[in-house]
């Protein structure tokens, strides 16, 4: 599994993450994030904050509004505000959710 950028649980950033890689955050994060991976909020992380990527799993505290190419996951004892427009959008039993979700689905030419 390649790396991933650790953003630890005793480390508040304010301002904007833009990257290449995974990143993980464990601590507090407020402003934009836009990443070209996966995004996972540990249960110990706290983000308030918009949200680009191409994967988001959330298992914290997640405040802001997600745009994922590929998936949202959101796990049991997660807890998000905002609004959510993912593909594919999964969340577990438990966890706490409010704002909206739009999946859209983008067919290929033809097939309607």
């Amino acid at each position: 599994m390649p790396e991933a950028g650790i953003i630890g649980k005793g480390i508040a950033i304010k301002g904007e993450l833009h990257g290449e890689e995974d990143l993980i955050i464990e601590g507090r994060v407020e402003g934009n994030i836009a990443l070209k991976k996966h995004l996972i909020v540990e249960t110990t992380g706290v983000v308030v904050a918009d949200v680009q990527t191409e994967n988001i799993t959330i298992k914290g505290e997640m405040n802001g509004n997600m745009v994922a190419t590929d998936k949202v996951e959101i796990a049991a004892n997660a807890r998000v505000e905002g609004d959510v427009k993912a593909p594919r959008v999964v969340i577990e039993d438990g966890a706490r959710f409010r704002g909206n979700v739009e999946m859209e689905v983008e067919l290929p030419p033809g097939l309607l």
